[in-house]
This record gives structure tokens, C-alpha cells and sequence, in this order.
């Protein structure tokens, strides 16, 4: 069971569109921090399954149509599609007709969107903002740039790395025997795992950043490109081979814990209005 997507209906003309009000609704659009304008299909699920969370959402031009809107949610490990289209007074989401569309995003943060046929809800919870402090680094990042620039799926590198991840060769230090043994780090998502090296299928530990406090360059273990992670229980320290190899990790840990922090303040916020 689920809401009906748009179909079946003329479209209006890009006349028609300016005749009832483009400029007033290219205002609201602006006024809102999630809407994404240009962002491809693609570059929606690739942001939300990256760096979204289940409920995260974002508006963008749909075909570049100027009156089609598609609205983008994470629903658990997926992302889905819905038409919006605005009539010239109102936008209509399926059966529904809204005057606004935070009228639209406020209704349906109180009921469930839709339910597909494995019974999953998916209720409006976290918009995805258009200005989001990704990690200067890394190559997908440049792919994330490509994106907001308009560019086309095709136009992308077709096997680009999720945003906010990372992997290579760190060296690491024992939790008993204080000794050092060189690992292969992967990070994706909220999890930074470490192999007995590349060709490992099974991690010999997986860290969930959501219970890491602190990232930073160490200069206590006389190793020279020297940071460590700070749980609860434990501290981790690793180095890197170089400098900048180093500073990366950093960097895109610290930005990691950033985001974790930035999304429990979003939920906090909506539990505690």
C-alpha cells in the first residue's frame, strides 16, 4: 500500500509555469535550505545513502521541468522518488494538494509517507542541506562537486567511491603487548574496520565511530605521523606513512564525528522541540 506517484496528467508549458507565478515559487525554493535544484537521481541516493540518515530528505528539479519536483528519502538502505508538482497556487503530492511546501514536509513528518510492500514507513524527518561541509580531499568529493554542477550520471566517474570514505594501510598499536602491526583501514559510514591486511575478508574489529570522542594527532608514542582515536575504554594510536596521509585520516574522522554529533542534535531537536 503507498501514495500513488503523479502520472497520467498534462504537463504545463514553460509559459503557463511563468503566467502563474514562477518568480514566487523559485522564492520560496530559495528560502529553503534543502533543495538541491539541478541534483541529479543519482547524486540524491549517492548523498542520502552516504551521509543521510533513515527520514533524511531533499527537494530537486525533476527533468528540469520547471513546475516538477522530485522529493528524495532514505528509507533505511534505499532511497525513493516522489513526484511534486506545482500547479501554480499549491503543490499536489499524489492525492494530496498542499499551499506550501513546508505544509507538505510538516504533514507528512507526522504520518508515514508510505508503506511499501515489505511494510517499511518512511516519515520525514531529516532535510538533507544543500550546503553540507564534506571533506576537501577526496576524489568523490570532486564527483560530489561535479554533480552540483549540473553535470549528468554520465558525465560521472561510473565507479566513484561513497562520500566520507576511506581506505589504505595504517599501522597500529597492540591493546596488551604494546607492540606495532601494520593494517588495512576501511571507513564507510559510521564504521571504521581494520583488516589483517587487504585480502582479509573478515575485520578483526570494527569501530563504531558513534561511540568515538575524540580525533587527533598524537605526539605521546615517539612515532613520527602519529594520531589517535579516543573511546570510552579504550584509545587507539595509529600512523600513517606520510604526513598527509595522516592529516587525511584526521581530517575526514574529525568531519565523520562532526556529522555524527551535527544528526543526534537534529533528533535531540525533534524529540525536545
Amino acid at each position: 500500500m503507498g501514495i500513488a506517484e503523479l502520472e497520467g496528467r498534462g504537463r504545463m508549458s514553460y509559459e503557463e509555469d511563468h503566467h502563474l507565478g514562477n518568480g514566487d515559487i523559485e522564492e520560496e525554493l530559495q528560502d529553503l535550505g534543502w533543495f538541491h535544484d539541478n541534483l541529479t537521481r543519482h547524486a540524491a541516493e549517492a548523498l542520502l545513502l552516504s551521509n543521510g540518515s533513515d527520514g533524511s530528505y531533499l527537494l530537486r528539479k525533476s527533468n528540469g521541468k520547471t513546475n516538477l519536483f522530485s522529493l528524495s528519502v532514505r528509507a533505511k538502505d534505499s532511497v525513493k522518488h516522489f513526484h511534486v508538482e506545482y500547479t501554480g497556487s499549491s503543490f499536489k503530492f499524489g492525492f494530496n494538494e498542499f499551499s506550501s511546501l513546508k505544509d507538505l514536509i510538516n504533514h507528512f513528518a507526522n504520518q508515514p509517507l508510505i508503506g511499501s510492500e515489505t511494510g517499511t514507513l518512511i516519515v520525514l524527518k531529516h532535510p538533507y542541506p544543500k550546503k553540507v561541509e564534506e571533506p576537501s580531499i577526496y576524489e568523490s568529493v570532486r564527483v560530489h562537486t561535479a554533480m552540483q554542477t549540473g553535470k549528468t550520471e554520465i558525465d560521472l566517474v561510473p565507479n566513484a567511491p561513497s562520500l566520507g570514505t576511506k581506505e589504505g594501510y595504517l599501522t597500529k598499536q597492540g591493546k596488551i603487548v604494546k607492540n606495532w602491526k601494520t593494517r588495512w583501514f576501511t571507513l564507510h559510514r559510521n564504521e571504521l574496520k581494520y583488516y589483517k591486511d587487504q585480502t582479509s575478508t573478515e575485520p578483526i574489529r570494527a569501530l563504531d565511530l558513534k561511540e568515538c570522542t575524540a580525533v587527533q594527532f598524537d605526539y605521546s608514542q615517539d612515532k613520527v605521523n602519529c594520531f589517535c582515536l579516543v573511546f570510552p575504554v579504550r584509545t587507539y594510536y595509529l600512523y600513517a606513512k606520510t604526513g598527509v596521509e595522516a592529516d587525511e585520516w584526521i581530517k575526514i574522522l574529525q568531519w565523520k564525528l562532526s556529522q555524527i554529533r551535527k544528526q543526534a542534535r537534529q533528533r535531540d531537536g525533534t524529540l525536545n522541540p
